[in-house]
This record gives C-alpha cells, structure tokens and sequence, in this order.
C-alpha cells in the first residue's frame, strides 16, 4: 500500500485529492497539510511513500520543500502552471499534475509510483563512499568519510575535509544531489555539512571542525528534526 502526503494551501485542491485516492486502488493517505512547514515536521513520523506537492505556496515553494527532503521520498507536483514541469523534471519528481487534476490522469501517476517503489525494492541500493572531483588539473578522488562540511564560495565550491581545503567549479546543487543524503544534509545556501561530523550544536549553527556553519529558517526544521532537538 503506497502511504501519501498531500500539500496544498487549497484546502479544495486537498479535498480533490482524497476524493481520487478514495477512489484508486493501493494507495491511502497517512496526512494533508496547507503549511509546507507543518508537512516537514511531521513527514518524519508519517514516513510517506510519496508527497504530492502543490507548486505555488506562501510559507515554502513546492520546489524548495522537494530539495529539502531530498530523493528518499517520491514527489507528484500538482500545480495550475505549466511553466514549472522543466524544474520539476529536473528534480526527477515522478510526475506533474496540471490542475484541475482527472481521475484517469491521476491514476497514471500512481502507476509510475508503484512501477517505482517495485524498481527500488528489486534492485540493491547502492552507496557511493567516494567521489571524484576536478579541482585545477587533476581529478582528485575523495572518501566521503573523509568530508566534513561543504562551501559555496561565489564561483566555486570548497570541500573541507580534516587535513584539506579542495576548490572546485563544481556547484553546490550537484552536491546535494550526488552526495548520499543519508548522512550529508543542505543546511544553508552555501552549506552542505556531514551529520555524523557534527561537534556540537550551539543555537542555530553546527560546528565542524572547529567552524560555525550557520542553519537557516529554510533548513532548520528538518535539520533539528534529525537530530532529535
């Protein structure tokens, strides 16, 4: 049974959902939310399957809210604007609903859910411990065990490990999305740190390494929501 989240901030657009649920086999809902910051805190409980997510929201965008929970949760975006489907491809969401969404319509997304939860239980997951990456003239090749906290330095990026500073042109986007995020989380625009390198917590900033890395308000819940503060 695939367990959803619905978000919206139309209370009517949520109802339009639970109507097409109730009416399609294997999937139920486990929560729906008009705050995409309400969703956060609670999506650890749930443990949804996958989160269909409205675009366009006061609090937090559709497209933010999905980077911020990263790839371990499928995500539908629904959405009245159909100038959002490039981004929302590239974030390698399963599908995108245009509002006013139809039964059948919405029956196909489902489908794709299930054709993805049966890939992902039928093949091993597998886990990078190493990356590489072009810093000047060399490809340099770099335990992720190794990495403590990453920088976004105007037009490049800093990977600090304990004995190393590494300068690349690579961007922090493409960090996040190749870097394991069972243990590296975005805490801030120009921040990717390693959870399990963490020193200690003081206020609204980690510290690694001796450094203040700063967690703001667009990371924060889920940041403290993972470490149990």
């Amino acid at each position: 049974m695939i367990k959803a989240v619905l978000l919206d901030d139309e209370p009517l657009a949520l109802d339009l959902l639970e109507s097409h649920i109730s009416k399609t086999d294997g999937i139920k809902v486990v929560g729906a939310f008009t705050n995409p910051i309400e969703a956060l805190q609670e999506l650890g409980k749930l443990s949804p399957d996958v989160v269909f997510s409205d675009i366009q929201m006061p609090e937090l965008s559709g497209v933010q809210f999905t980077k911020i929970i990263g790839s371990k949760t499928m995500v539908v975006f629904t959405t009245a604007y159909d100038q959002y489907a490039l981004e929302g491809y590239d974030l390698n969401v399963v599908d995108y609903l245009l509002k006013p969404i139809n039964l059948e319509r919405f029956q196909k997304a489902v489908e794709k859910i299930k054709s993805r939860l049966q890939k992902a239980s039928t093949e091993p997951e597998k886990t990078p411990d190493y990356i590489f990456v072009k810093s000047e003239y060399k490809t340099l090749k770099i335990n992720l065990a190794d990495i403590h906290y990453i920088k976004g330095m105007a037009d490049y990026v800093q990977i600090v490990t304990a004995g190393d500073k590494i300068m690349t042109l690579e961007n922090l986007k493409h960090f996040e999305k190749t870097l394991p995020s069972s243990n590296f989380m975005r805490v801030h625009k120009s921040y990717i740190i390693a959870m399990d390198k963490i020193e200690f917590i003081e206020r609204n900033r980690a510290v690694l390494l001796g450094d203040y890395i700063p967690v703001s308000e667009t990371y924060k819940k889920v940041f403290f929501e993972r470490v149990g503060g």
